[in-house]
């Protein structure tokens, strides 16, 4: 393995933040004595290859400028490699930096903490979930929040955040309790209606929606929110709750935990890390110690 730090970029993270941002940490890292080689893809597999090959080729470490998404694709590029990772933080969401420790859309005071942990050897080995051939580092979300994404993602306009906040309105009219079946680690199935199941290796999704607050990285199990049947009123007190974590106190919600889930539920795809896993059936094990990683 090298010196040479490897800036994972996604230059079109934040509406652009993501090839500014690459500016400022790779002179935080350079300041700090490692040298910095960029890559970029054409698209997201190409993306994946150029990393693949930079850990390959031993890189001291291999540093994704994005969001939960290009922090997602990274991680691919890593896991069980030991190669380190780092993230700066520039994307919309943020939950996997949160999860860490580490500034948001800050790519300079990110740099710096990236290089001084390098240099002090302040690495740790965190958890990550699997589904399939398919990684992520924050939350496995289906019901009422991936229907949310899956209206968004079909909506032309308008633009922005203000299109998931207008699927949001669309799905709180349509909505209605799902018949799930869920498994946990190999045991009874547990048939629920709920309005949302989410299945966390980190606390928060959404862009700090903190739907498994006591969610932790390095523990080998997942921390399962279950919000359970209920109308949109009771939903509409729930929801802001969500972002204190205070939500899990509610008699509508249950918390969860395992090492393997198993969901099960009619019309739903499951998303991880903001990106979509497919259709339910699908079954998440939580890796222990499946990365390296580098931050306070």
């Amino acid at each position: 393995m090298t010196s040479e730090i490897t800036l994972f970029v996604n230059p079109t993270a934040g509406r652009g933040r993501g090839a500014r941002a690459a500016l400022p940490a790779a002179s935080a890292l350079r300041a700090a004595g490692f040298p910095v080689r960029t890559v970029l893809g054409e698209d997201a597999a190409d993306a994946l290859t150029r990393a693949r090959d930079a850990v390959e080729r031993g890189t001291g470490a291999l540093v994704a400028v994005g969001g939960d998404g290009m922090a997602n694709l990274a991680l691919r590029a890593v896991v069980g490699t030991g190669t380190p990772f780092g993230l700066i933080a520039v994307g919309s969401g943020n939950d996997f930096a949160r999860s860490l420790g580490m500034p948001l859309r800050e790519p300079a005071a990110a740099g710096r903490m990236i290089a001084d942990a390098l240099k002090c050897g302040r690495v740790r080995d965190i958890d990550l979930g699997r589904v399939g051939d398919r990684w992520f580092g924050t939350v496995l979300a289906s019901g009422f929040d991936s229907r949310v994404n899956d209206r968004g993602n079909r909506m032309r306009l308008p633009a922005g955040r203000f299109r998931y906040d207008l699927a949001v309105v669309a799905e709180l009219a349509a909505l209605r309790p799902v018949p799930y079946r869920i498994t946990l680690d190999g045991g009874d199935v547990r048939e629920v209606e709920a309005t949302l199941v989410a299945v966390g290796n980190g606390a928060s999704y959404g862009g700090g929606m903190r739907i498994c607050p006591g969610a932790d990285l390095t523990d080998g199990l997942f921390d399962v929110t279950v919000v359970g049947a209920c109308g949109r009123a009771t939903l509409l007190r729930v929801l802001p709750t969500v972002y204190r974590g205070t939500h899990v106190g509610r008699p509508e919600v249950s918390v969860l935990r395992a090492s393997r889930v198993e969901l099960a539920a009619e019309g739903v795809t499951g998303y991880a890390d903001g990106e979509p896993l497919g259709p339910l059936p699908l079954t998440a094990r939580c890796v222990r110690g499946a990365v390296r990683v580098v931050g306070p």
